[in-house]
């Protein structure tokens, strides 16, 4: 099977939270265990903040997925621990004042295309979504020209 390309679309709490963990590991919920399942080692990931609405990294999965329950991100808020794992490093993290935002990329994507413009939001409400790799491509490639001007 191919290289498959995914976002992360984080509450603003859990994103500082894996960034904390310097993005060595992302967790799913039983919504979304199957997925989590399929993630293999080299499929890569881009971390989306729903609050901001913007993209502010990526990172590659290091390993197959696991079930673990210690309870990291955004504890005592809910029950779901996000059990099923995934290990990961990152590769490009932007510095805050450099997250992109979505309003100006987001048009742009084929993955929201089914969606009507005005609501292209709704396309990530989700924690955890395949992206076509034309997509991830776009993004990681406004990513490294950032990265590149400093």
């Amino acid at each position: 099977m191919g290289k498959s390309y995914w976002m992360i679309a984080e509450s603003p709490e859990n994103f500082e939270i894996t960034k904390s963990l310097g993005f060595t590991l992302y967790g799913a919920g039983p919504k979304h265990r199957r997925r989590a399942e399929r993630m293999q080692p080299d499929d890569r990931m881009l971390y989306y903040v729903k609050g901001l609405r913007k993209w502010t990294a990526t990172a590659t999965v290091t390993s197959r997925s696991f079930e673990e329950r210690t309870d990291i991100w955004a504890p005592n808020r809910r029950r779901d621990v996000f059990p099923y794992r995934v290990k990961t490093a990152p590769d490009i993290v932007l510095d805050e004042e450099d997250y992109i935002d979505a309003l100006l990329l987001a048009p742009r994507l084929e993955y929201i295309k089914r969606w009507v413009p005005e609501d292209w939001p709704l396309a990530f409400w989700d924690r955890l979504h395949l992206l076509p790799q034309t997509d991830f491509r776009l993004i990681e490639g406004e990513m490294r020209r950032i990265v590149s001007k400093k």
